[in-house]
């Protein structure tokens, strides 16, 4: 899963490393816009297939398991994907298809296909804040955030399961956001969120934590990740049971009228 945002390593470790003092996360900004951009590009092939379990937990502990099976491809600088619910019955056949644009000021096209009505609806405006499937991610937390979104400023620095990581505040442009602040815990080892915190105006709302990383085809991806909501307690474990890159994913996987059919 890439998350939002790409940078001259090198300029952000040399100025954080040995320059930082109070007052100063301004005068870095440009170079927090080019870490989270380069967190944004990083390579990951043309297409990739995953097979995933997802795990919803309660705050008295109860799971709820499902198996995914998700594939999603690039057209130049957009993405198209799409999710497929396998188990347990009560959800199987659901689908979630995403047009991802890269022009800045174009909202991404999102359908759910739900098998129940035989029909699919169009996710936009405030149905984007919504939670996807009863996890603990909205609409808007299942695509990819553009550099160009947010304005940047680096704070710290954090070991996050013995790694180094540079922290990023991140505001929205958009007034209108779910989020009036995250906060990106990033590896710049592997150009990785390896940890993500979202505020609301309540104050902070949900924790993202990534729990292992591993390699397929010869590309890192993020094999076991938490989203935690502080607020209520549940949780949203995602388990990688298989990833593979560049497997020629087909075009005809990412339109309306395939999910329509309920079927692949």
């Amino acid at each position: 899963m890439r998350w939002f945002l790409r940078l001259t390593l090198i300029m952000s470790v040399i100025f954080f490393g040995g320059l930082w003092g109070e007052g100063q996360a301004w005068a870095f900004e440009p170079y927090a816009r080019e870490l989270m951009a380069k967190v944004y590009d990083r390579e990951d092939g043309v297409d990739r297939r995953l097979e995933m379990t997802m795990i919803l937990i309660n705050k008295q502990g109860r799971e709820r398991r499902r198996k995914v099976t998700s594939y999603s491809k690039d057209y130049g600088q957009d993405r198209k994907s799409v999710m497929i619910f396998l188990e347990p019955s009560d959800v199987k056949g659901t689908m979630f298809l995403s047009w991802e644009y890269e022009e800045m000021g174009r909202d991404d096209d999102k359908w759910l296909y739900l098998p129940a009505l035989r029909k699919d609806r169009r996710i936009s405006g405030a149905s984007r804040k919504e939670y996807f499937m009863g996890t603990d991610f909205t609409y808007d937390d299942m695509g990819r955030r553009r550099p160009n979104e947010d304005e940047q400023k680096i704070i710290g620095r954090e070991t996050i399961n013995g790694r180094d990581t540079v922290v990023v505040e991140c505001l929205p442009i958009d007034p209108a956001e779910s989020y009036v602040k995250r906060i990106a815990y990033v590896a710049p080892d592997v150009l990785l969120v390896v940890k993500a915190e979202y505020y609301d105006k309540d104050g902070l709302l949900k924790v993202y934590e990534v729990k292992e990383i591993g390699e397929a085809n010869g590309f890192t991806h993020i094999s076991d990740s938490t989203m935690t909501n502080v607020v209520t307690g549940h949780q949203t474990r995602l388990l990688v049971d298989k990833m593979e890159y560049d497997q020629n994913v087909d075009d005809s996987l990412f339109t309306v009228a395939t999910i329509q059919r309920g079927r692949f």
